[in-house]
């Protein structure tokens, strides 16, 4: 019984600051800057995180968890500030949790507790926190009174070193300005169906350019075709004749195997359809070294830009996933795919879409 109450404590204070230490770790991979940015986007952003202040607030966060799960291993102030410091940030994740759950419900999705590393849903990771937190009440309990060491600077030493290298390991990058085209905007891809699919009002075009009554007799003479008016999608910054006819726009990650999967079936497709629509490719800037590596898999080369992480998260939506792929016709978009779950790309979607006219696409 006494090695019992000798060893347990040492046990579970091992136990939790492993528990602290993989999740810090885990919010930085694959790596630093990507993950740490994928959780801005993906976490804090819906939280109503400013873009100024989630990237501070990220890395110190991550750098606390960090100082917690060490600090949880020496003897100063365990008890009086290292144990209630850590059991106040297990609750304040249950409870954003729990609150997300009762929204949003919590049986899918990954809640980022570890990154892309071990992906959790909400549910499960309250489940993990209140484990923990008991775990930690009972420590409290094990520990006897008076034991705390009492050097205030190792905690103030620890917390710093670690926030600091965090901020190191994935230092904040100025803002991207990118140039745009045709006056096109930057817009995230689910509110591309928001324009309305109607011809644009005739009085807004200068009358020199106006056509003249006999043109417009004949064009009025031809059968209409069956396709969507023109709009502008967004992506014609990127691509110049991204809103012209059919296209396919997709959202990759180098280094995704699930992307190049979905590539090569695209180019799969495409051997076998002459009309197949031009592919076209938006990379996030991770690992941009393997895009010859993607073509290659790919079997074909397709026209391409790369965006910086958060750019690219912003434009493919916050709610979704890589591989992305967007069927546009003529501006609009006709139907998109992402991720890997309920929501991924389906070839023979995409070729019966390809087959419809637009009116019959709209039933």
């Amino acid at each position: 019984m006494e090695n019992i109450k000798k060893y347990l404590p040492w046990a579970l204070r091992i136990l939790i600051s492993f528990l602290f230490l993989i999740s810090a770790v885990a919010k930085m991979y694959p790596s630093p800057y990507f993950a740490i940015s994928t959780f801005e986007v993906k976490q804090l952003y819906p939280m109503g995180f400013s873009e100024d202040f989630a990237v501070f607030f990220s890395r110190i966060l991550i750098g606390i968890e960090f100082a917690l799960g060490l600090l949880l291993l020496q003897p100063h102030f365990l008890k009086r500030i290292v144990i209630p410091a850590t059991l106040l940030m297990l609750i304040v994740f249950t409870t954003h949790l729990t609150i997300d759950t009762i929204q949003n419900g919590g049986n899918s999705g990954n809640c980022g507790c570890f990154g892309s590393l071990l992906p959790m849903t909400p549910i499960e990771a309250i489940i993990k926190n209140v484990i923990a937190g008991a775990l930690l009440i009972y420590l409290l309990y094990l520990l006897p009174k008076n034991t705390d060491k009492k050097n205030f600077w190792v905690l103030t030493t620890v917390t710093f070193a670690s926030v600091l290298m965090i901020f190191m390991l994935a230092p904040i990058q100025p803002k991207a300005v990118e140039d745009t085209a045709d006056d096109a905007t930057v817009l995230p891809i689910e509110t591309l169906e928001a324009f309305p699919a109607q011809p644009a009002d005739s009085s807004a075009v200068p009358a020199a350019e106006a056509k003249t009554a006999e043109t417009a007799a004949v064009e009025a003479a031809k059968p209409a075709t069956d396709e969507p008016a023109p709009q502008k999608s967004g992506y014609a910054q990127y691509f110049s004749k991204a809103d012209q006819g059919k296209k396919i726009i997709c959202l990759f990650v180098p280094g995704c195997d699930h992307c190049r999967d979905v590539a090569k079936e695209l180019t799969e497709m495409r051997a076998k359809n002459k009309n197949f629509p031009e592919v076209s490719v938006l990379f996030m800037n991770e690992e941009p070294e393997k895009i010859p590596e993607f073509f290659k898999f790919a079997g074909a080369d397709y026209p391409y830009k790369v965006l910086e992480v958060i750019p690219f998260w912003k434009l493919l939506g916050t709610s979704k996933d890589t591989p992305g792929v967007i069927y546009l016709w003529n501006g609009n978009k006709i139907k998109e795919w992402d991720g890997i779950n309920e929501k991924k790309f389906v070839g023979s979607e995409l070729q019966n879409a390809l087959k419809k006219n637009y009116s019959e696409l709209k039933k």
